[in-house]
């Protein structure tokens, strides 16, 4: 599951690429805005050389488009991209949701659950709880990386390593795309999470796999419905 911000200790290429993606996400570096190295060296209090080298990075992972003599410009996640990451999210994380309930059902039944599913657990209770304040104080800003933190430690708790490296794989676009639309469907979507903790809990792989299915597909269609002008 990955952790809180907290990039101190990374190289200054990784630190960077980190911080500027994450104002992409969030919206402080909207979609079309052009960004130069200077700009960006000055704004997060570094060089330029690992600047360039995180805007490379960031061009491969979707993020920004440069081009020569015109610098680099802030992507936008083209609709029909967004409708086929939603397609996988929801095959993937159904599959997730539902190992992870059959985890949940031989630990409990195990009557001492081993300490790594169990410390993962009692993580997700604490970004459930961090989640349900910022709904009630409305600071949906931190509710992005509170859901890919929450979705990521489904894929843990589900102990297979496969179906955890996948979704990692696509984590950073999916946060992308909750925040987008996170005041639509942010505090509706955030609420259907204690369902599907529920039904994992229960070792019901059933009723976790269909809860998670259909709380991607909602926000998919929203998502659709919002952004593609059908």
């Amino acid at each position: 599951m990955r952790p809180s911000p907290d990039n101190g200790d990374l190289a200054p290429k990784q630190r960077v690429q980190d911080e500027i993606r994450r104002d992409i996400i969030l919206g402080t570096l909207p979609a079309g805005t052009r960004i130069t190295e200077t700009a960006l060296a000055k704004k997060y209090g570094i060089s330029r050389v690992p600047v360039r080298e995180a805007l490379h990075a960031l061009e491969a992972e979707g993020f920004v488009e440069s081009k020569p003599f015109a610098g680099s410009t802030v992507c936008a996640i083209p609709v029909d991209d967004a409708d086929d990451l939603f397609a996988v999210r929801e095959a993937l994380e159904s599959a997730t949701a539902r190992r992870a309930a059959e985890q949940a059902a031989a630990q409990f039944a195990s009557g001492a659950p081993d300490e790594r599913w169990w410390r993962i657990r009692k993580e997700l209770a604490k970004i459930l709880d961090d989640g349900d304040v910022a709904v009630q104080r409305d600071e949906l800003h931190r509710l992005p990386e509170l859901n890919m933190r929450f979705h990521l430690g489904i894929a843990e708790l589900s102990g297979s390593a496969s179906l955890a490296g996948l979704l990692r794989q696509i984590a950073n676009k999916i946060e992308w795309l909750y925040a987008s639309d996170v005041g639509s469907r942010g505090k509706q979507a955030w609420a259907e999470h204690r369902a599907i903790m529920a039904a994992i809990d229960a070792g019901h792989s059933g009723d976790a796999e269909g809860a998670m299915g259909r709380h991607v597909h909602k926000s998919r269609e929203g998502y659709m419905r919002r952004f593609s002008g059908k």
